[in-house]
């Protein structure tokens, strides 16, 4: 059996555990720190199921379209919470929790975030954003096994050694997530369940099967033996802190309990995964009798009060500058809602960061909704979710570009995400709505349109997406020097009615709608 495919295949079946005190682990990294350099980390939530974009973050300022595309799950407007990062922006009442941390300045929000051409799909979709490859690709590799693979090549021989003991990166689950897998190896440990967490003394490890071929099960015993020798390492860091801070009982705060305990207690892991599932909302999203109660509402609830009690942990433990914490959803939901009082799968959603160092602000404008929305309608990406990752790459853990494209597979844009301490980037003063220069005319459009743009030099890009958010040409991807320019579509091919022009250039993007007769 090729190596490679076994371990995929290890990391999903049920031979896959070796058990660290009752802690299903599977696949592990431990942490150079002559190749990372730094203690930072990065706490990754899932939200499972493709969250509904348009309740969680509200359009204020399309709230009519926004009525009446979802008249019966529509949030009241004098309902939506406020945040001083955006007037024309409404968070979900159950958002009170994450309300607070961008009223202090440790939350931003990024708008309408996906990839070209979706794929509605949960596994494939879940593949895409964990691979980050293009929707027409199958990776094997993970986006941050990727990166560990790269900063620790000699994995796993030799590791963990008496240097650097910790996990590369840890898993709150039972099944690794793909985007710690690495070109060869998985890069990660996998912990099944937060309760098993302190039962770790009291367990031995399992036997590893035998009827598995002679080269495999070398290799699982070498982990296995990996694994034991990570135990005295987790408990050691566990038992540096005594007492923490107060959270919900939920299951993602239960995970978020086990991650703050770990970074506050030394470990130099470099990536948490955890996970809230429950966001496939097809009926019952919200309740016939109150918008702002149901299923949705209630998973809202749990995120936002689990991060706060999260980021107040960190704080009190005295970890919170080492720690970035990252949001993400497979896709977003339709514009129109359904008659189950649900959302059906759609395209781009919001993304969300916390942590003592974002650059606290509403990236991009709020999603364009039409007067009156079909039932295919959806959201267009405005960021692509690949140049989420690869700017945190860069401006958190501080890797160069050449490093990051290749870890990325190649080119995306680089986003102002976090202020400049880390890495040194000057971020917190940039105002790029005032550099914003794009409009499309004649609109409505027959047999073409002229889009005309100011760029401030470099590479430009211009997609244009129909009204379910996919793809349907590309008429501009060229490095341009600065200066105003007018580039002719000629749209005498396209279908009558409503389509989404984006136009990239650096940092700055922006959507124009444009209708063709």
């Amino acid at each position: 059996m090729e190596r490679r495919k076994f371990i995929k295949h290890l990391v999903g079946s049920s031979v896959a555990p070796y058990f660290l005190g009752g802690l299903p682990l599977s696949g592990f990294g431990q942490v150079n720190e002559t190749a990372l350099g730094d203690d930072k980390v990065l706490v990754v939530i899932q939200l499972a199921g493709g969250n509904d974009g348009l309740n969680t973050a509200v359009p204020i300022d399309q709230y009519a379209n926004y009525q009446r595309a979802r008249a019966n799950i529509a949030l009241a407007e004098n309902r939506l919470l406020k945040i001083p990062q955006s007037e024309s922006l409404g968070l979900h009442p159950s958002l009170s929790g994450m309300t607070q941390l961008f009223e202090e300045g440790k939350a931003s929000l990024i708008q309408d975030v996906g990839y070209p051409d979706p794929d509605f799909s949960h596994f494939r979709s879940t593949d895409i954003w964990n691979t980050a490859s293009d929707s027409d690709k199958h990776i094997l590799s993970g986006w941050a096994g990727r990166y560990l693979a790269s900063e620790n090549p000699d994995y796993p021989n030799s590791y963990p050694n008496s240097d650097h003991p910790d996990p590369l990166s840890i898993q709150i689950g039972s099944v690794l997530n793909t985007s710690l897998q690495g070109p060869v190896y998985p890069m990660g440990m996998a912990i099944s369940d937060p309760n098993f967490f302190y039962e770790l003394l009291t367990e031995e490890p399992a036997q590893t099967p035998v009827s598995i071929a002679e080269k495999e099960l070398a290799f699982l015993r070498q982990m296995a033996q990996q694994t034991n020798q990570y135990a005295s390492t987790i408990k050691a860091a566990a038992s540096k802190v005594n007492s923490q801070g107060t959270y919900p009982d939920s299951y993602l705060a239960n995970q978020l309990k086990v991650v703050a305990r770990l970074i506050a207690g030394g470990l130099r892991t470099k990536f948490y995964f955890v996970q809230i599932g429950g966001f496939d909302t097809h009926d019952n999203q919200a309740l016939n009798s109150d918008s702002t109660k149901g299923e949705h509402a209630e998973l809202l609830a749990e995120l936002s009060d689990s991060v706060l009690a999260f980021i107040r942990d960190l704080e009190g433990l005295g970890v919170s500058e080492r720690v970035l914490t990252m949001t993400y959803s497979e896709f977003g939901r339709r514009i129109k809602s359904n008659a189950s009082y649900g959302t059906d799968h759609g395209a781009a959603a919001p993304m969300f960061l916390f942590g003592d160092f974002v650059n606290s602000k509403v990236f991009g404008e709020n999603p364009i909704l039409p007067a009156n929305a079909r039932e295919d309608d959806n959201v267009p990406m405005q960021y692509d979710f690949r140049s989420v990752y690869a700017s945190i790459l860069e401006r958190w853990f501080c890797v160069d570009t050449t490093s990051v494209n290749e870890v990325m597979l190649q080119s995306f844009q680089s986003l102002p995400l976090i202020q400049g301490a880390p890495c040194g980037f000057i971020t917190a003063n940039e105002t790029v709505e005032e550099k914003l220069h794009f409009k499309a005319f004649p609109n409505p459009c027959d047999q073409y349109t002229n889009l005309e743009f100011y760029t401030e030099g470099g590479l430009n890009h211009i997609l244009v997406f129909n009204s379910s958010g996919q793809q349907i040409v590309q008429p501009l991807s060229k490095i341009l020097p600065i200066g105003l320019y007018t580039e002719q579509i000629n749209t005498s091919s396209w279908s009558p009615g409503l389509y989404y022009i984006r136009w990239q250039n650096k940092d700055l993007q922006k959507i124009v709608k444009v209708v063709k007769r």
